[in-house]
């Protein structure tokens, strides 16, 4: 009688198992920016935020897996000084003339325990394309209390060479290491 309660209930779980299906989140583009850090002359840690911010993220929870398609528009970047956002935006560093946006595609998604901890993928700079792991800060899951839509929320950050896409604009002066950090809020689309 117990074996059968067990062999039922392991039949039960791959049942709901197969017919899980994997989840598609909306980037919502007013709770969702990038930015990067880097060290300035030894002076200081300057930052430029990327505004505009699209994309979508799926998650398949039974199966801690997903994908993550996130495009940034680097025409939206900010730095609060517009001199300086003039020339960042210049051939010298994002060229966005030519290269109008970066991008970060994954296909796997690591998760330790019910949280994700990893986001690996592929980031497209300069129309340059490198692996990159985002590592996970803060996470969470779950409906959102004022639209009660279902959404996931990351923080995650790497540290890249900005030599290794072709901006090597005033390195080392600038800093090579370049962090990278993308705040996201996911909303479940209909």
């Amino acid at each position: 009688m117990i074996k059968q309660a067990l062999v039922a209930t392991l039949f039960s779980a791959f049942g709901a198992a197969a017919f899980a299906a994997p989840a598609t989140f909306a980037v919502d583009p007013s709770h969702t920016y990038a930015q990067y850090t880097v060290n300035h002359l030894g002076f200081s840690e300057q930052i430029g935020l990327f505004s505009k911010v699209d994309g979508k993220v799926v998650v398949d929870a039974a199966a801690h897996a997903g994908s993550v398609d996130i495009t940034i528009d680097a025409n939206s970047l900010q730095t609060f000084w517009p001199a300086r956002d003039k020339h960042l935006k210049s051939p010298d560093f994002f060229n966005v003339e030519k290269f109008p946006t970066l991008t970060f595609k994954s296909d796997k998604l690591v998760f330790k325990g019910e949280a994700l901890s990893e986001v690996q993928g592929n980031l497209t700079l300069l129309g340059v394309t490198r692996p990159v792991t985002l590592k996970v800060t803060h996470f969470k899951n779950g409906k959102n209390p004022m639209s009660g839509i279902e959404t996931y929320g990351a923080n995650a950050e790497a540290v890249i060479k900005r030599s290794e896409f072709g901006m090597k604009t005033y390195v080392p002066a600038i800093a090579d290491d370049v962090k990278l950090t993308i705040v996201i809020e996911a909303q479940r689309a209909n």
